[in-house]
């Protein structure tokens, strides 16, 4: 801690157009947080000012983010894999771009690779909170949007596969010393130890079935870090289900929240990027966030009511995971 009245939060993806937001909204509440950003190039630090407290690394490079890990409390992750527009597309003729991804930035090693590289050196330097924001649409693989630029963008972000969980809370529930005495070959399994074990085992089993990328979200379980899951709609080209982030103002729309995509089925799937970083921060403040995911997206600015109350809004999803 800074003290003992404020946090100290690392926001990555901090050169974002989501991330600048979040960052400078933790710059402001000076009383509560301490900010510091983690960006990938130089050129990114000095588009959010330079400050001392951004510092500049690669979470594909799991030695090159430590620094910026060492010593904080919580840790926002809005990193993301961001595919390219092909050039040649008019518009004025009709049909849809075509889009790719840069060598060394597909979803499998920023979604994944990366992401994982962020949770191990948080879990090691003993970080109390973890937001993560990713996506909506990972229960449908046929989502259109897996085929952008070969990359499976939906399944390489975390979205929960059912048998993941069957299986981690099962084991979790096995309190019998010999078993984790044999299974470690330690005299007294520690929770991490448990876990190494339940991975070493079960992730290679479970991968034969399943996308590897689906198991990101057990894997944070697993490490015992209190996680927050945030998941928004992406945006597609298609006017009639049109949906992702928005430049406008925040606090002026009531926030929805839901599980396991159901928000994808109604009208209202865009949301501020401003009232992304808004529940990004207020996750850090309430017990009702801890253990979660959920959906996120807002009503239409001038229907409903805004959202100030964020415990109640937390409190809306009931379940962990």
């Amino acid at each position: 801690m800074a003290d003992s009245n404020r946090s100290i939060v690392l926001v990555t993806g901090a050169g974002g157009r989501t991330g600048q937001i979040v960052y400078r909204k933790l710059k402001e509440r000076t009383d509560q947080y301490v900010a510091r950003g983690l960006v990938r190039t130089e050129e990114s630090k000095e588009k959010i000012g330079a400050a001392d407290d951004v510092m500049v690394g690669d979470i594909r490079n799991a030695e090159s983010i430590v620094p910026a890990i060492q010593g904080i409390d919580a840790l926002i992750i809005l990193t993301s894999a961001v595919p390219k527009m092909k050039p040649g597309f008019d518009p004025s003729k009709g049909g849809r771009p075509e889009f790719y991804f840069e060598d060394g930035a597909f979803p499998e090693q920023v979604d994944w690779i990366g992401q994982k590289n962020q949770i191990d050196a948080a879990q090691v330097a003993g970080v109390k909170q973890v937001v993560l924001v990713g996506s909506m649409g990972g229960t449908d693989p046929s989502n259109p949007l897996n085929s952008i630029g070969n990359g499976n963008i939906l399944t390489r972000k975390l979205n929960i596969y059912p048998i993941v969980f069957l299986h981690v809370a099962v084991l979790l529930t096995i309190n019998n010393a010999d078993y984790w005495c044999t299974c470690n070959n330690v005299p007294t399994p520690s929770l991490n130890e448990r876990s190494t074990c339940l991975l070493s085992v079960y992730v290679p089993a479970i991968s034969l079935h399943t996308d590897q990328s689906w198991l990101l979200q057990g894997y944070i379980m697993l490490s015992g870090i209190n996680v927050t899951f945030v998941r928004l709609k992406i945006t597609t080209s298609s006017k009639k289900r049109a949906g992702g982030l928005q430049d406008k103002d925040g606090g002026v729309r009531e926030l929805l929240v839901g599980k396991d995509d159901e928000l994808l089925q109604t009208e209202t799937r865009t949301i501020a990027r401003a009232d992304v970083a808004e529940v990004c921060i207020q996750a850090l403040q309430f017990e009702e966030a801890k253990f979660k995911a959920f959906d996120l997206s807002s009503k239409p600015e001038g229907t409903g009511t805004p959202t100030k109350d964020f415990k109640a809004m937390f409190s809306q999803i009931t379940t962990r995971f």
